[in-house]
């Protein structure tokens, strides 16, 4: 299977949603088989996290990456080291068919930008993608070099909130949001990635979150770089930073944050992959059950393979 890269090499400054920090990331074509992975190029020996699933280390209200062996690079009286909020920028390359990227960022959480993914898409789009080089003497490709197809359903649960991977011919995407609040109310979205670009159809819809949570999120220490420029924000009345990308706005930016969630499995399995009211933690177990699967089949040595069979 073909493996893509960047055409080029481009770069994007912001502040993190989380910490209020601004960080610049600098994103560069890699050679194919290596994935997508960040490089923290702010601290000594430059270490490197993967953009993969086993490196999950945090699900609050983002996805956060640990690299392993941090004690080769920095001091024990240190913090891990980490990158936080990566799902909007991870699903920027993935849903642009990036399979091969190195990020290097110079601080612990990627910029939100306007809060969707559109920004990102944007700068893929000025640099292009083209057909990642193979490495010399590599003699298969990444763990999802070969189609991976769902052969039964697989699901994580919680309460009523759940997500799913089901049997189907084609991958598709599609998320269920309910709140009381009327602003949002019950939305629904289907997206499939052959059928709709991800750029037109995902990429533009922007974080959101309700009024009445703020003050208490920022006494936890979160949200410290939000504000109505880079997320959507709506109160019992309706949205106090009108107007919506699309009606149904909120729904897509949660079917958003599933894709750079499950773009931790490398290339997405054919599935169905069906969610309601689920979140972070909750599409991080699915991406486990589904690796840990994966990893039953040595793939490079099939032209494909059946998960769950």
């Amino acid at each position: 299977m073909t493996n893509y890269t960047l055409g080029a090499a481009f770069e994007r400054s912001g502040i993190g949603l989380h910490s209020g920090i601004t960080t610049t990331v600098r994103i560069l074509p890699a050679v194919a088989g290596t994935g997508r992975y960040f490089v923290r190029v702010d601290l000594p020996g430059k270490p490197v996290i993967p953009a993969r699933v086993e490196a999950v280390s945090g699900t609050m209200l983002s996805t956060q990456l640990k690299a392993e062996n941090c004690e080769n690079f920095i001091n024990s009286s240190d913090s891990d080291v980490t990158v936080g909020t990566v799902e909007h920028l991870l699903a920027a390359l993935a849903g642009s068919g990036v399979d091969n990227a190195c990020i290097e960022i110079d601080g612990s959480e990627v910029p939100l930008l306007d809060g969707s993914a559109l920004a990102w898409v944007k700068a893929i789009q000025e640099v292009g993608i083209v057909e990642s080089e193979c490495p010399q003497n590599s003699s298969h490709l990444s763990p999802l070099a070969s189609p991976m197809f769902v052969g039964e359903p697989i699901w994580v649960c919680r309460d009523d909130a759940f997500v799913a991977a089901l049997p189907a011919p084609i991958t598709r995407f599609t998320y269920g949001i309910d709140f009381d609040n009327p602003a949002i109310g019950n939305q629904w979205y289907s997206w499939t990635p052959e059928q709709e670009h991800f750029a037109e159809a995902i990429a533009p819809a922007r974080t959101f979150g309700l009024a009445n949570q703020v003050d208490q999120l920022r006494d936890r220490g979160l949200i410290k770089g939000g504000s109505l420029e880079n997320a959507l924000v709506c109160d019992d009345h309706g949205w106090l930073n009108p107007p919506l990308r699309f009606s149904n706005e909120p729904v897509r930016h949660k079917l958003l944050d599933l894709v750079g969630d499950l773009s931790l499995l490398g290339k997405f399995p054919v599935a169905h992959f069906l969610a309601y009211k689920a979140s972070h933690n909750l599409h991080i177990q699915l991406a486990r059950l589904l690796a840990r699967q994966i990893g039953a089949w040595n793939v490079s040595h099939q032209s494909s393979a059946v998960i769950g069979n």
